[in-house]
């Protein structure tokens, strides 16, 4: 087989990892659990993100052995070294053949060349990104889920329950009026507090991101879910003109997981632009981007 470059996107959701030849293909993909390189802090997250390695490493040889890796993942700062080692000790290969990168840069990467525009992201979380041609990274947004991360899928399923439980502090039992938080509270398995408090306190940020699934799939027949939705695609716009007022005039690009939940965010981070600025939205494909960039870097 051709020499093969593995790339990897590691969300909060989700971690998918792509197989790519020397001629840039994609011959093999796949997923396994989300994880953060926010989990490094503490035993059990660092247990939980070698688990997940292990799960990916498995499907990965059983296609073919990669030569080189490059990792994108959420929350990277480019101090931890201990996922490098793992996933060289899981692959087979040597430790100076695993490339780690924050996951923005890499979906950037995807979808300009350095200097070329501004990405806007969307999934657990959000954040807008630029690439100058020096290559420096520049953000706005991206301060984690606790703080802001407006507009991301955390922050849509947060919106969605702080509404709903309002409600039901002025009038308990309202939410069978909704057809968001019937949506919701199907997802979190039932409608009583202990529930939905075990769902939000008791997980991580990409399970509670997860959320979002049922607001999306709610909103054609539920006025607040359309307004949770149409508002994040105002907190996607308001971090990719902050890239635009600071750097000057590029085109704009929205993708991610969560941007793609319903036609009504890309819509409404439209509505928020000013006339004439460009916005075009892209499939996220960051894992196909870094086996490419495995092989050629």
């Amino acid at each position: 087989m051709d020499r093969l470059g593995l790339g990897i996107d590691a969300g909060g959701t989700q971690t998918r990892w792509a197989l790519a030849n020397a001629a840039g293909g994609i011959v093999a993909e796949g997923y396994v659990a989300g994880l953060s390189a926010t989990q490094m802090g503490d035993t059990k997250g660092r247990d939980a993100v070698r688990g997940i390695f292990s799960m990916l490493a498995t499907q990965v040889l059983a296609i073919g052995q990669p030569q080189r890796v490059c990792a994108g993942l959420t929350g990277f700062d480019g101090l931890a070294t201990l996922p490098a080692q793992w996933l060289a000790e899981l692959l087979r290969i040597s430790p100076q053949d695993v490339a780690l990168r924050n996951d923005v840069e890499i979906a950037y990467l995807d979808s300009f060349a350095p200097g070329e525009g501004y990405l806007v992201y969307a999934g657990t979380g959000s954040i807008a990104a630029f690439i100058d041609v020096d290559g420096t990274f520049h953000r706005a947004g991206g301060r984690g889920v606790t703080l802001d991360d407006g507009g991301g899928g955390f922050w849509i399923a947060r919106e969605a329950m702080r509404h709903i439980w309002r409600l039901e502090d002025e009038e308990p039992g309202v939410w069978r009026q909704s057809a968001m938080a019937r949506a919701v509270f199907e997802q979190v398995g039932g409608s009583d507090w202990a529930l939905s408090r075990q769902f939000i306190y008791g997980q991580d940020r990409g399970a509670i991101g997860t959320l979002a699934l049922a607001v999306a799939a709610s909103a054609d027949a539920d006025p607040v879910a359309r307004g949770i939705l149409e508002q994040a695609g105002g907190e996607l716009a308001r971090i990719g003109l902050a890239l635009v007022r600071r750097y000057g005039p590029r085109p704009l690009a929205l993708s991610g997981r969560a941007a793609d939940l319903h036609p009504l965010i890309a819509q409404a981070m439209r509505a928020a632009l000013p006339d004439g600025q460009q916005l075009r939205q892209k499939e996220a494909q960051a894992h196909h981007a870094a086996a490419r960039i495995a092989l050629h870097s």
